[in-house]
Formats: structure tokens, C-alpha cells, sequence
């Protein structure tokens, strides 16, 4: 991808599982869920918010670990969302950034919609075929491990480019 397709960027939307996680999950005998996510992606999310990038995680899961991890780093989050483009589109417009500038980062076939009218799609090396066939730019790094600050280097280095 070229730096300066990075430097229009000023809104991303996430999806939460194989993005923020490596797309697996625990359950114990009681039935609680737990997630790993990546230090260095809550780090990414810092270098995002500094550069003045919106964000916001929409999840098709209904899990408290989306809304604990949402709240940890400061992100608003919409969960249970089986139509994610409206929610998307939704809140582009309520934060005023044109979808041209905004990028969706997924990693399955329920991201794709968003992939597809988003300005810049993105998805992490290990995502599903369909999301990296969609992808304009598709992470060395897999979700929960690094992809997340991946992208949040390169608008930054764009960035730093541009000045």
C-alpha cells in the first residue's frame, strides 16, 4: 500500500474477534469466556487516538470481555451487531468523516459489507480468504497478535512523512 492512502485515514472501525484476539476463545466448566489480546495493539490504539483518529469496535458478538476490552482502552463499542455496515455508516456520519476517509479492519465473511464501502479495508495476515480477497491491505502480523499496531505504525509513519 502506498503511505499516502494511510495519511487520508481519519476513522476505523474494528471488529473484535481475530482482530483484537487470535480468534479463539476459553470456556471453563462454568461457562465463563476469556480472550488474549495483544499489549502491543492497546499500544497501537494510543498512537491511533494521538494521531486523531476515531475509532470504535463493532462486534457481532454479545461477550462482557468486547465491552471490558473496549473500556481498558478508551473505545466506544457497539456488540450484537448482525448488520454492521448501518452501525457503521451510522456512526461515520454522527462523528462527520466521509466513508472515503474512514478504513474497516475485519477478519471474517461478516465483515465484508463494511470492507467493501469502506475507504480503506483492512485485515489481519490470518484472517478468513474472503476478508483478505476483499482487503486493500492485509497485515504481515495475525489478529490479537500485533496487526492493530501494524496499521496504527503505518498512519503514523505516513504521517510523520507528510510533515
Amino acid at each position: 500500500m502506498k503511505t499516502a492512502e494511510w495519511s487520508h485515514v481519519q476513522a476505523i472501525a474494528f471488529d473484535f474477534d481475530g482482530v483484537f484476539t487470535d480468534d479463539r476463545v476459553w470456556v471453563s466448566e462454568t461457562g465463563e469466556e476469556t480472550v488474549v489480546c495483544s499489549r502491543s495493539d492497546g499500544m497501537g490504539i494510543g498512537l491511533l487516538r494521538d494521531a486523531g483518529v476515531h475509532m470504535i469496535i463493532i462486534s457481532k458478538e454479545r461477550n462482557p470481555v468486547v465491552s471490558a476490552r473496549a473500556k481498558k482502552l478508551s473505545l466506544e463499542v457497539i456488540q450484537g451487531c448482525d448488520e454492521k455496515l448501518p452501525e457503521f455508516v451510522a456512526w461515520l456520519t454522527r462523528i462527520g468523516v466521509e466513508i472515503g476517509h474512514s478504513a474497516f479492519m475485519g477478519n471474517d465473511i461478516n465483515d465484508l459489507e463494511c470492507m467493501r464501502h469502506t475507504g480503506l479495508a483492512i485485515a489481519p495476515g490470518d484472517a478468513h480468504p474472503s476478508a483478505i480477497a476483499c482487503a486493500r491491505y492485509v497485515t504481515v502480523r495475525p489478529g490479537g497478535n500485533g496487526a492493530i499496531r501494524e496499521v496504527a505504525d503505518a498512519i503514523h509513519q505516513s504521517r510523520e512523512a507528510k510533515q
